[in-house]
């Protein structure tokens, strides 16, 4: 299999046009290439395009690449434009906000507050840094500028309000333009056969040593509330990505016993409705599946609207613990979880299911949960004890 090529984030493009357009402006020169650190590490060399220049602002772009990841905005332009900024509209050095083809929140929830472009936190802090550090070098004491230099930042995406609606934007509550994202400034493709083989090596390789009880998480999601609840290491779990229902085929096929299944409602709602394959591309019935449960157990139609029209799951919850529902819908909800995973394994392997969201720790937790919780640590302590007897 070839191997796949990343690609670098909108969040990481804005960066790079933002330090390239604040250089020009502050230096009088022409830059056609900058380099950035991403969060990852990895050094982002950026072709600068599009270049437009005045005394007192400078717009350039860099065209975004998603590398051989499926992304609706590769090859779309990311533009910055930096200009001065009077200081009685802001003491703060650095301003950011979004301009055309930015998206602009509209619900609660999300990484910004009701009113901002959607340009992500750590975006906003790769822009703050980069273009920072250009400051530095002509800031507060600098003998070509008296005093310090405030300047505000524009982001903008021309198209990005078509591509938006390629995307879960418009559902998420984020309107006219696409989001500024990214965690690590890179995009690392996604391959599904590449993943789902991890996955099987993690699974062989946990039965090989004897195993017959396996903890399996989405991600490593809710690791510190899981270490500091149960004192359970959630990154030892194996990661079954979005491929809950390829992880079951793969855990009836090495003949496991057991299966801990943990992990943020996010995801473990749409197992409730039977959603073995979680990534947004391929599902999100997860208010759906919430108002189902609610009905079931009462809810009024007005909390039913309220859960529809939600933008997170939280959100969702939240409304629930008013109407003091939500008890009995998180027990119900994993319940259905437990019978469509039955399911998949073919009633031969005993299930357990921890859910939980960030803001109120545990919803919902099946009766044999926490007894196999200790049964996987004690098999995590031989596994460490077996690999201290290899060593020695």
């Amino acid at each position: 299999m070839k191997e796949l090529k990343f690609g670098f984030t909108t969040g990481s493009c804005a960066a790079a046009a933002a330090k390239a357009a604040a250089y020009m402006l502050l230096s009088g020169n022409i830059k056609e290439r900058i380099g950035i650190e991403t969060p990852k590490g990895i050094i982002f060399d950026a072709e600068i395009l599009e270049i437009q220049r005045s005394e007192d602002s400078v717009k350039c772009a860099v065209r975004k690449d998603g590398g051989d990841d499926p992304d609706v905005t590769t090859g779309l332009l990311i533009f910055a434009e930096v200009k001065y900024r009077d200081p009685s509209n802001s003491n703060n050095p650095i301003t950011i906000t979004g301009g055309e083809g930015i998206g602009v929140v509209t619900k609660p929830g999300l990484d910004q507050p009701v009113g901002n472009h959607a340009i992500n936190s750590v975006p906003r802090e790769m822009i703050r840094k980069e273009v920072g550090e250009v400051l530095s070098l002509w800031g507060s004491g600098n003998e070509t500028f008296e005093g310090d230099i405030l300047l505000d930042v524009i982001i903008s995406a021309p198209g990005g309000e078509e591509i938006a609606k390629k995307t879960f934007n418009p559902r998420l509550g984020i309107e006219g333009g696409i989001s500024i994202i990214g965690t690590t400034g890179i995009v690392e493709p996604m391959s599904v056969e590449a993943l789902i083989d991890t996955i099987k090596v993690e699974l062989r390789q946990k039965r090989a040593e004897g195993n017959e009880v396996v903890s399996v998480a989405p991600g490593a999601y809710g690791l510190k509330f899981m270490l500091d609840t149960y004192g359970f290491d959630l990154d030892r779990s194996v990661k079954c990505s979005n491929y809950i229902g390829a992880t079951c085929d793969e855990i009836i096929r090495l003949g496991f016993k057991k299966m801990l299944l943990v992990g943020h409602a996010g995801k473990l709602v749409k197992i409730a409705g039977g959603i073995m394959n979680t990534h947004s591309h391929e599902a999100d019935s997860r208010m759906e599946i919430i108002a189902a449960s609610a009905l079931r157990e009462g809810a009024s139609k007005e909390v039913l609207q309220k859960i529809l029209d939600s933008n997170t799951t939280e959100e969702a919850f939240g409304y629930l613990d008013e109407e003091g529902l939500l008890d009995r819908v998180s027990s119900r909800l994993v319940s259905r979880i437990i019978y469509y995973l039955d399911k998949r394994l073919g009633g031969d392997i005993k299930v357990q299911c921890i859910m939980f969201v960030n803001d109120k720790g545990i919803l919902g937790i099946s009766p044999g949960a926490k007894d196999l919780i200790e049964d996987i640590k004690t098999q995590w302590k031989n596994e460490k004890e077996i690999q201290k007897e290899i060593q020695i």
